[in-house]
């Protein structure tokens, strides 16, 4: 019998776990003709009872394991640590907010046992409960993405997917600090199957990601997938650098043919300003660059954990 493992990324979600373990576990009986069931919650530095409620869990339950790290290290780290540690033929990431359907396994599961594919994954196809400013943001990062990434972006794409332990594998084997999963997802290709459905708010608790985070995290993906910004920023410099040369010849000519004296102080301080402001543009995005360059030269651990589920029994 197949084994499915369940990896929970949890940041201050007392409110829903309780929720998400009762719908997983309704679902598990379900399919216990089908697979064995593995909870992993990966709990990043929580500050309310998240790690309490885990270890509850993982008490009476053996089938719930949790990973509890010394402190937030953010989702995609919680994630990583998720694939790596489970023990599953088959894994999913799945949010705490019931925002990913559980109802939707079975049909997973039984899309990757016909053998063809190696991964089904979920899109939503509506964004509902998004802020309108949301909505056009999310709208023109995938615009973008996709026309300066040469790895395919799917539009609405979720990290709520099933995959099999080869696509797995695949994706632990990049231990690159600076991870933007999604780009790593279709980086490492294999064959897959999405399923469509409707956006569901949260079920509990509210939302860890603010406009900063989002926009931070959509950085990170243009950053870790595309190096075009390097070449625009190349690009623009040339233009500036021919445009300035044409000026120079304009003036030079103006002034020995017509005897026009040099004026207009007020325009070239506004030219000025306009130029310093794009090198310090083209500067930010080559330090961008390079600031995740230098994050990964440190090889720094890319979580640490301070208690798991073995802990309760020593």
């Amino acid at each position: 019998m197949k084994k499915i493992t369940l990896v929970v990324p949890c940041y201050n979600e007392e409110e829903s776990l309780p929720l998400y373990y009762k719908e997983v576990d309704k679902v598990s009986k379900e399919m216990k003709n089908d697979a064995l069931f593995e909870f992993l919650f990966v709990n990043d530095g929580s500050k309310d009872k998240t790690l309490d409620i885990l270890r509850k869990m993982a008490s009476k339950d053996k089938r719930v394991r949790f990973i509890s790290f010394s402190r937030n290290f953010g989702k995609e780290a919680a994630m990583f640590a998720g694939l790596y540690n489970a023990t599953g033929d088959y894994v999913t990431i799945m949010d705490a907010d019931l925002q990913d359907p559980p109802s939707l396994l079975k049909e997973m599961f039984d899309t990757l046992e016909e053998g063809y594919y190696d991964c089904c994954a979920t899109k939503s196809t509506s964004r509902n409960g998004y802020s309108f400013v949301r909505k056009i943001c999310t709208k023109w990062f995938y615009s973008i993405i996709s026309k300066l990434s040469k790895t395919e972006m799917v539009a609405g794409a979720r990290d709520f997917r099933l995959m099999n332990r080869k696509m797995v594998d695949a994706i632990i084997s990049m231990k690159e600090y600076n991870r933007y999963s999604k780009g790593l997802f279709e980086f490492v290709g294999f064959n897959t199957k999405w399923i469509e459905f409707e956006n569901i708010d949260r079920q509990a608790g509210v939302s860890k990601f603010n406009f900063f985070k989002l926009f931070s995290y959509a950085i990170e993906g243009i950053v870790g997938f595309s190096t075009v910004p390097l070449v625009l920023s190349a690009l623009i410099g040339m233009i500036f650098c021919f445009i300035a040369f044409v000026m120079i010849i304009f003036i030079i000519l103006k002034t020995l043919i017509w005897g026009d004296p040099v004026g207009g102080w007020p325009s070239l301080v506004c030219i000025i300003f306009m130029v310093g402001g794009i090198q310090l543009f083209c500067t930010g995005i080559i330090g961008e660059y390079l600031a995740k360059t230098y994050l990964e030269t440190k090889k720094r651990p890319i979580y640490i954990v301070k208690e798991t589920e073995a802990d309760l029994h020593k």
